[in-house]
């Protein structure tokens, strides 16, 4: 008895001295933000780290006792590059979630890395159908090109339109546009009349213009990466096609709002649809919008800022659901089925695909009272999930 209580009384003391200690804290939760940061998509990485940014200064550095490091790297849009700092993140900086991916041959050369390390892969920019499909790691928060296209054909078959001729740039998104368009509206009763793909470095658009207009079609579908509308808008009204009847329809990357302003008035031709605007009406938005452009100059978020902001988002979410558990299968069931009130509108990450569930909007670009240009939403569908996927 006399043992036991000399070893019960030393378990309490070493208890009470113990108590009186700090916690040891837990272990940082490294994110590698693989991003174009030069080179011609470096537009693409300022928005996406601009916005990862700003939501850990509004929502803290520190989720369900977890200190979040952002460690960006510059991939300068090079596949091999991107690559190489998958590994390199995962090996040597131990990173638990791999995010970014401004092009589809980036999110693509990243996903067996994703799937050997079992890392979750947040696809915040690329966008054809398939990526997700690469690697049970994958996420995605920004948007499937079906996705757009497939209601924008729909809406154009409901407008009237019988005729049209598809110019893409020839990549993934690209033709996945170009597939989803004809299928779609095929479907309805329409017509494409030609099907044109253009280079996606330098492209000169003049002669796929020119075909354009001897087809006469009642309208033309476009699909260009975002950093290209202004080109393309500036060749269509100096041809004298937006005085033709020729109506144009594009995937919103046309009007991008980083340089819709910059565009003039070439841009007010566009009818365009997508999931997010910089004009779109709620209070989430307008807070987001107000928010970015005082932490960076006045920069206007764009697309790729919505789906850099709404990844953070489903990390922060995905954590404080598993209590800080950061190990791959935990976090990427974790964030399977997610739901929330984004600036671009209601999202959700479907637990079967691990894509995106939202609205897509028709929008014309109009003239504000404060002189700026501004994609103006004149219709929703809601809910829209990635046909591809969904069979459609």
């Amino acid at each position: 008895m006399n043992r036991r209580n000399l070893l019960c009384g030393a378990a309490l003391a070493v208890s009470v001295v113990m108590s009186g200690w700090p916690a040891l804290a837990a272990e940082p939760l490294k994110v590698g933000l693989i991003l174009p940061m030069t080179g011609p998509f470096a537009s693409t990485g300022r928005q996406i780290e601009a916005a990862a940014k700003l939501y850990i200064a509004e929502h803290g550095s520190e989720v369900a006792g977890r200190e979040i490091e952002l460690i960006v790297k510059d991939d300068a849009g090079v596949a091999d590059a991107t690559k190489r700092l998958a590994q390199e993140l995962i090996v040597k900086e131990k990173v638990e979630a791999i995010a970014g991916f401004g092009l589809t041959p980036l999110a693509l050369a990243a996903a067996p890395l994703a799937t050997r390390a079992k890392v979750p892969e947040i696809v915040m920019a690329a966008a054809t159908s398939s990526i997700t499909e690469q690697s049970p790691y994958v996420v995605r928060t920004s948007y499937t090109t079906p996705q757009v296209t497939s209601k924008i054909a729909e809406w154009a078959a409901k407008e009237g339109i019988k005729s049209v001729v598809t110019v893409v740039s020839d990549y993934g998104p690209g033709i996945d546009a170009e597939t989803t368009f004809a299928k779609t509206f095929g479907a309805t009763g329409g017509q494409v009349v030609e099907s044109l793909r253009v280079p996606l470095a330098n492209p000169d658009f003049s002669p796929f213009l020119q075909k354009v207009a001897d087809a006469k079609p009642d309208a033309i579908f476009v699909f260009v990466p975002s950093g290209v509308g202004a080109p393309f808008m500036k060749q269509y009204v100096e041809r004298g096609l937006d005085t033709t009847g020729v109506q144009l329809l594009a995937d919103g990357g046309i009007t991008d709002d980083d340089i819709l302003n910059s565009m003039g008035d070439p841009a007010l031709a566009a009818i365009t649809g997508f999931h997010y605007s910089a004009a779109h009406d709620s209070p989430e938005n307008k807070a987001f919008v107000e928010a970015f452009k005082a932490a960076n100059d006045g920069m206007r978020p764009n697309f790729m800022a919505v789906g850099g902001y709404d990844g953070m988002h489903l990390l922060y979410a995905a954590l404080e659901k598993t209590g800080g558990k950061s190990d791959g299968e935990s976090l990427i069931e974790a964030m399977k089925g997610l739901a929330w009130e984004s600036p671009r509108g209601p999202m959700q990450i479907d637990p079967e695909t691990r894509d995106i569930v939202q609205n897509v909007y028709m929008r014309k670009v109009e003239r504000g009272a404060d002189g700026e240009l501004w994609n103006v939403e004149i219709e929703t569908f809601p809910a829209v999930k990635d046909p591809v996927k969904a069979g459609l």
